[in-house]
């Protein structure tokens, strides 16, 4: 409850602080595509600023910016359709969050045993040649690394679609063919978002498995008879997993700033590529409103990496209890 409480302020500061840094950007939503344009005077764009309130002080559009805020009413966006900015998120948010936790599960149930594998087989083949993997999949750019793809098994092999997510006569298909047609739809964007995190992940299980199975109680165990099998799933993967709790929660507010890349490459209409085209228009309503659901969960990730510490060591529990 502490920590709840504790996230208002620090809410408060990031949203001071980011609505502060999109106003120091150069150029407005009033004028920006309107410098060149014959048909539109100064006069027309002082209207326009005084309509979208950008006439007045900054501290007071960040009150009423943060009134509105408090009964969850994000405002309008300043793009040619007007529309809500809750509704333009709520519309995006699924892509995002579909692709990101499909890419997550996908992380955590190939890094985790390619890296307690790691650790057991130490300077094994098997280990060296998970290390060189890690090396290149830290190394690929992700972007060219999904380009390639497209062309080969998109393009050329024809296996997999390369956009969208799904196919044009989609809505004559039946169910069951819906759902194999999105799946082959995000087939190359989750494989994309999961192979850097996969190979970082990986190495943070190896290092954590290989301090565990180092340590004293471990060694007492093999010397009382404890099986191996015990020792490695039982004992010590529990431990293991610390580093890995922690990546995870502060993975969490990467799902939008990290879908950028992938939502473009693969013209995916999802969160990552409406922030992107909300910062470059200036559409500060819209900007301010993601970066609200961002900080939200990178505060969020915090608290869950928290709680699942405390479930993961005993000490944490016992060291907040007194």
């Amino acid at each position: 409850m502490k920590r709840m409480a504790g996230m208002i302020p620090l809410l408060l500061g990031i949203t001071i602080i980011s609505f502060g840094i999109m106003h120091l950007a150069p150029g407005e939503p009033v004028v920006t595509g309107q410098e060149f344009n014959p048909k539109v005077s100064s006069q027309d764009i002082e209207r326009l600023r005084a309509y979208y309130g950008l006439d007045k002080p900054l501290y007071e559009q960040y009150w009423n910016w943060l009134n509105r805020l408090v009964v969850l009413d994000f405002g309008q966006s300043f793009s040619a359709d007007g529309r809500s900015v809750l509704d333009k998120i709520s519309e995006r948010i699924p892509v995002t969050l579909w692709i990101n936790v499909l890419a997550m599960m996908v992380i955590i149930a190939i890094a985790i045993p390619i890296g307690i594998a790691s650790a057991v087989r130490r300077d094994s083949w098997f280990d060296k040649g998970m290390t060189i993997f890690v090396f290149i999949g830290f190394a690929i750019p992700s972007f060219w690394l999904g380009l390639l793809l497209m062309i080969s098994l998109g393009a050329n092999l024809q296996w997999l679609p390369i956009s969208g997510l799904h196919d044009y006569n989609w809505q004559q298909m039946g169910f069951w063919q819906q759902q194999m047609d999105l799946l082959e739809h995000l087939v190359l964007p989750v494989f994309i978002s999961a192979i850097g995190g996969l190979a970082g992940m990986s190495r943070f299980m190896r290092t954590g498995m290989l301090d565990v199975i180092r340590s004293d109680y471990i060694t007492t165990a093999r010397a009382m008879g404890v099986p191996e099998g015990v020792i490695r799933y039982r004992l010590a993967l529990k431990n293991a997993l610390l580093p890995i709790i922690t990546l995870l929660g502060l993975s969490i507010p990467g799902l939008i700033g990290g879908s950028v890349i992938v939502e473009q490459l693969f013209s995916l209409p999802g969160m990552g590529l409406l922030f992107f085209e909300a910062v470059m228009s200036r559409d500060y309503p819209l900007v301010m409103g993601i970066t609200v659901i961002g900080a939200v969960l990178t505060l969020l990730g915090n608290l869950i990496a928290d709680l699942s510490y405390a479930w993961a060591d005993p000490r944490i529990r016992h060291g907040a209890g007194s």
